[in-house]
This record gives C-alpha cells, sequence and structure tokens, in this order.
C-alpha cells in the first residue's frame, strides 16, 4: 500500500466513453486515471507521450474492433496521464516542487498500490514507454511485460537537449500556442498533425514544461537494461527520429525476452499512424500469457488476426506493412 502520509482521494463521477475517471493523489501530486473494462481481468496500464494524454496517444488503438476484442476482452486498461495532462487538466501550482523521471515511475508504484494490482502489463509511448521502463527496472515483480512504441532509454543528446530547452521557453512566453504543428505546399498537414495542433491547444503549457523538463534530465538507463527478465515487445515506425534510439535499446535488452517490430512508412506515433499493424505481433506476444482473442470476433473481416477470412500470404509481416528485426549479438570464441 501506499505510506500512509500519502492521501488517497477518488472522484468516480466523470466518464469517458465507458471508463471512469479516478483522481490518485501521491506524495508528486494528483494522477488522473481513467480505468475501462472489469477490474476482475489482468490489469495492463498505458502511460502516454509528452503533452499528450489517453485520448490522443492511444485512440488509434483502442478504437480498432480488432483492439477492443484482443486488449479488452483480457484486460482492464488504466490509463495514466502525466501529471496535467488529463482531459480539462487546469495549471498546476507553479510553486510545486517539478518531479523527476524517478518521481514519475514511484508514482505508478502508488497508483497500483492504490488500485490494488499485483504484476501489470505496460504500454508506454516515447516518455511515457521511458517511465514505464525505469518503473520496471526498479519494481521488477510489479511487471508482467512491456509493448513500448518508440521507446527512449539513453540520456538526451546535446542537439536533443538544446532543442528542449528552446520548446521550453517558447511554452514558458508564449504558451502552446508558440508550440507549431503544421505542414507546407510541399507536405500538406495530416490530419493527424490537425489532431495534434487541436490536442496541444487544450494542454496548460506550465504542465507540459514540468514533464519536459523531467524528460530533459532522464539518465541513461542503457545498462540496466539487461537486468529486466520481463518480456518486451518494441515498436518502431521507420521514419521515426527516434529508429536508432529503438534499435539500442533492443539490443541492450536480453534477447530471449525481447522483439523488435519495425512498422513501414511510419513515424513515431504507431498507435495513432498506423494501429492496425500492431495486432499481430501483440496477439503473439499476448499468447506467451495463455491470452487469446475470444473466438466470438474472429468473423471481423477487417481483422488481420482472422486467418479463415484472410489469405495466408496475407498474414505475411512484408504485406502488412512490418518489418521484423533480428537481434544480432556478438558471440564470443
Amino acid at each position: 500500500m501506499a505510506e500512509s502520509n500519502v492521501s488517497v482521494s477518488v472522484d468516480v463521477g466523470t466518464i469517458y466513453l465507458g471508463g471512469k475517471e479516478h483522481r490518485v493523489k501521491t506524495a508528486c501530486g494528483v494522477v488522473s486515471v481513467i480505468v475501462y473494462g472489469d477490474r476482475e481481468k489482468p490489469a495492463l496500464i498505458t502511460y502516454p507521450d509528452l503533452a499528450l494524454n489517453h485520448m490522443s496517444c492511444f485512440q488509434g488503438l483502442f478504437f480498432c474492433p480488432e483492439a477492443a476484442s484482443l486488449l479488452l476482452h483480457n484486460f482492464c486498461i488504466y490509463h495514466i496521464s502525466p501529471p496535467g495532462h488529463e482531459l480539462g487538466a487546469g495549471p498546476i501550482f507553479p510553486n510545486d516542487s517539478v518531479p523527476s523521471a524517478d518521481d514519475l515511475a514511484d508514482q505508478i508504484l502508488e497508483v497500483l498500490n492504490f488500485f490494488g494490482l499485483g504484476a501489470v502489463m505496460c504500454m508506454g509511448v516515447t516518455a511515457g514507454a521511458y517511465i514505464l521502463t525505469l518503473f520496471a527496472m526498479k519494481h521488477r515483480e510489479r511487471v508482467a511485460g512491456l509493448i513500448l512504441v518508440s521507446p527512449l532509454c539513453k540520456a538526451p543528446s546535446w542537439s536533443e537537449w538544446f532543442y528542449n530547452r528552446v520548446v521550453s521557453n517558447l511554452l514558458y512566453f508564449y504558451g502552446m500556442c508558440g508550440v507549431e504543428v503544421r505542414g507546407n505546399v510541399e507536405i500538406p498537414e495530416s490530419d493527424i498533425a490537425q489532431a495534434c495542433r487541436r490536442l496541444l491547444d487544450e494542454r496548460q503549457s506550465v504542465n507540459v514544461m514540468r514533464f519536459l523538463d523531467a524528460i530533459d534530465r532522464r539518465p541513461d538507463i542503457s545498462s540496466g537494461l539487461k537486468k529486466l527478465k520481463c518480456r518486451t515487445l518494441i515498436f518502431i515506425g521507420d521514419q521515426s527520429p527516434f529508429y536508432s534510439e529503438a534499435v539500442h535499446m533492443a539490443a541492450n535488452l536480453d534477447r530471449g525476452y525481447c522483439a523488435l517490430v519495425e512498422v513501414q512508412a511510419c513515424g513515431s506515433m504507431v498507435t495513432e499512424e498506423q494501429p492496425h499493424a500492431m495486432l499481430v505481433p501483440m496477439e503473439y506476444f499476448l499468447m506467451g500469457y495463455g491470452l487469446y482473442r475470444p473466438s466470438c470476433f474472429t468473423e471481423s473481416p477487417r481483422s488481420p488476426l482472422s486467418p479463415s477470412c484472410i489469405s495466408p500470404e496475407l498474414l505475411s509481416p512484408e504485406s502488412m506493412g512490418l518489418k521484423l528485426k533480428p537481434i544480432k549479438t556478438r558471440v564470443s570464441a
């Protein structure tokens, strides 16, 4: 359970598309957790990327009928938002201390203790993937498996640090309106870019600055990855700026527990850009835990998980826009 000097409060009045919001007060501030499904089932927790929340980061994946049949049938979903990133969040009080990446990982432990959860499945995107990986390294007995999208594991490079300082200054002086996501004449603005711009406009700049500061001060955790013994599934788009980081992370994990899936014609947000490309790898990954899609959903003609509906050659990784990347290791003579 959480420490006795930390109060815990719950507000279950807010409902999001069948889920309920719980506001959990932790040692580092209030955390919003949206819970979907039967709490008697195993738990899957999610953690979004910077400036996003469960709707803007995981909506594409969880709104797929196939993902609903695979994930919601097997899990109760706990969407954890970074402090101040939940829908309708107000600005965090400026005098509150800025949490570190370690603090955010420890917050997850408090959330799990509050709900009485044991070992959980974890799914995170980029900054959220880093926080969940750090949590898994600190509390290995509480993590059954990791599903990571465009993950980070190294400390920021000088170029990333400088870029983040510029963004932080824009947030401080101009708010979210100073951070633009736009297309141009050659590359028109995509629907995802338009949606991101609208969602960024809704974020409180001070809240985003705090999460950005925590990620900008993150330590390199590469050396500790070999100690992770939970199964790990990594997705990375071949056009993602974090491609080399994901390959580096996969190479530093125990090859007996890790698989890396490269999604072609995709950037970092695989959950939004190519959610269907995640389904087959996730299904095989979850089979290792004895979890399967319910038979009543196997008749969906759209489902890439239905061999009876689609010819076998269409189920090859290449035909689905996937490239399975083997992890090469050096063997001493």
